[in-house]
């Protein structure tokens, strides 16, 4: 089965009603859900479910087949009958932090416009890797590049493409490594800024905050080498 994604339409969605469709050895699938299922670098949703009677710790989100979000409970936790009415609780905290993050990497990919080998998005710490074989000259010139496109506070949108659209623009990937979501007929893309304010425009189905001002200013961490062309850049949020 399908589940309908609301943490797309809607990322800054915290709590949300819901059935459950399916109880599977994995966990509970809803029929909608605010959790983001693991993908792409960012790591699934945590929360609560509740229910009549009952109550379960959310402490993953992954894809099941079929477009389906399956949310894994806790250890040992009872997981509510198929059809139960219940009340999704994200762990906005973490997901806010996560949001934060994911459109930082964004950034960090315009102010290296270089090939991403690489990426993981943390609350805690995020990074990209880069086909970087000579580490960059001053770190700190990045990071005020970087902060300084976050304090332009630019809009960060969402749009569809065809997959044949994207694949007559190959510069939109930026990755190397793992290639957009595709076979589906359409792709979607992530926007930051807006008419001669676009900064970056690229496939992304991760959740992300609605404009870049909210990320907060960043400190980038480690340069790391990291293989023969590699470079690792790590990114922490400020107010840590």
């Amino acid at each position: 089965m399908t589940t309908t994604p609301l943490y797309r339409t809607d990322p800054y969605l915290r709590e949300s009603p819901a059935t459950v469709a399916q109880v599977t050895d994995a966990g509970v699938v809803l029929d909608a859900s605010v959790f983001y299922p693991a993908g792409g670098g960012q790591p699934g949703d945590t929360g609560r479910l509740v229910w009549e009677g009952g109550e379960a710790a959310v402490r993953d989100t992954v894809k099941g087949e079929g477009g389906a979000v399956v949310l894994v409970l806790g250890d040992g936790a009872a997981a509510p009958a198929p059809g139960a009415a219940v009340v999704q609780h994200l762990d906005w905290d973490r997901r806010h932090r996560l949001m934060r993050m994911h459109t930082a990497l964004h950034l960090l990919s315009v102010v290296i416009p270089l090939p991403v080998t690489g990426g993981q998005i943390g609350p805690d710490k995020s990074r990209l890797d880069f086909d970087m074989p000579d580490a960059p000259g001053d770190k700190a010139a990045l990071e005020d590049a970087l902060n300084a496109l976050i304090a332009r506070d630019l809009p960060v949108s969402e749009d569809w493409i065809t997959d044949a659209e994207l694949a007559a623009r190959p510069e939109m990937v930026k990755t190397m490594s793992v290639a957009p979501p595709t076979g589906q007929g359409r792709v979607r893309l992530v926007r930051i800024g807006a008419g001669d304010d676009q900064v970056d425009l690229q496939p992304c189905g991760g959740t992300h905050v609605a404009r870049t001002g909210e990320i907060g200013p960043v400190r980038l961490g480690k340069i790391e080498k990291k293989g023969r062309q590699n470079r690792r850049v790590s990114v922490h949020l400020a107010d840590d």
